[in-house]
């Protein structure tokens, strides 16, 4: 059974963070990269802290929801690809984190080519969770429709 929370897939609202805060310091370090600014850098070396916690969060609610999905269909098989592929993600970032705590405003190429590389898969495993909710309808409230009750009202009744 999928983690939900007032009627709502959990794994769906922590996602936001980890998504957010990764792909920010990568717009802070290309900020800095062109400004010269280090303090940016810095930002980006406490946003990417964040967003790993963040999605190692995910992460346990997105297992959670996987192990619900059946077996032998499309969707178990890409709720693997992205899961996995959001593990690399998380560990990329790890690693460009892990280099850049000896200096955080000056976190050299390796450090910049990792968080680079996570934020580029991220957008591929990205995709795919929307594949796995939109077309795939995993973790789409079995009565939803424009006009279904609210979450809180309880169970949609099919007519």
């Amino acid at each position: 059974m999928p983690a939900k929370l007032l009627g709502h897939p959990i794994h769906q609202m922590l996602i936001v963070f980890p998504l957010g805060l990764l792909a920010t310091a990568v717009i802070f370090d290309i900020i800095a990269l062109t400004t010269g600014n280090g303090m940016w850098l810095t930002v980006a070396f406490y946003m990417i802290g964040a967003g790993i916690i963040g999605g190692l969060t995910a992460a346990v609610f997105g297992l959670i929801d996987w192990t619900s999905i059946p077996a032998g269909t499309r969707a178990k098989a890409i709720g693997l690809y992205h899961g996995l592929g959001n593990v690399v993600v998380v560990g990329l970032f790890a690693g460009s984190w892990m280099i850049r705590r000896v200096d955080p405003m000056a976190p050299g190429k390796t450090a910049l080519i990792l968080s680079f590389a996570g934020f580029a898969l991220a957008t591929v495993t990205g995709w795919l969770g929307g594949e796995l909710v939109t077309r795939l309808g995993i973790g789409v409230d079995e009565g939803a429709n424009a006009n279904a009750p609210s979450s809180l009202s309880g169970p949609v009744i099919r007519p």
